[in-house]
C-alpha cells in the first residue's frame, strides 16, 4: 500500500470509530433520559403509555441528531 492509500485508510477507520462513539453516545443518552422520563416506575414491562412515550421521546432525540449532524457535515464539507 502506498502511503496515499494508507493515509486514505486510516482516514476512513477513524471516521468510522467517530460515527459508531457517536451513534453509542447517542443511544447513551436516549436510554438515560427517554427511561428517566416514560418509565417513573420500572416494572415486569411498559405500559401502552410508556412506550408511546419512549417512541416520541426516541424520534424526537433521533430527529435532533440527524440534523445535527447533516448540518456538521455540511460545515466539514465546506471547510474541507
Amino acid at each position: 500500500m502506498d502511503s496515499e492509500a494508507t493515509k486514505t485508510e486510516f482516514i476512513r477507520q477513524v471516521r468510522t470509530e467517530f460515527a459508531l462513539e457517536n451513534a453509542k453516545q447517542l443511544i447513551e443518552k436516549i436510554n438515560e433520559h427517554c427511561f428517566e422520563r416514560c418509565v417513573p416506575k420500572p416494572g415486569a414491562s411498559l405500559s401502552s403509555s410508556e412506550q408511546t412515550c419512549a417512541n416520541q421521546c426516541m424520534e424526537k432525540y433521533l430527529s435532533a441528531w440527524n440534523h445535527i449532524n447533516a448540518t456538521y457535515i455540511r460545515r466539514l464539507q465546506r471547510e474541507g
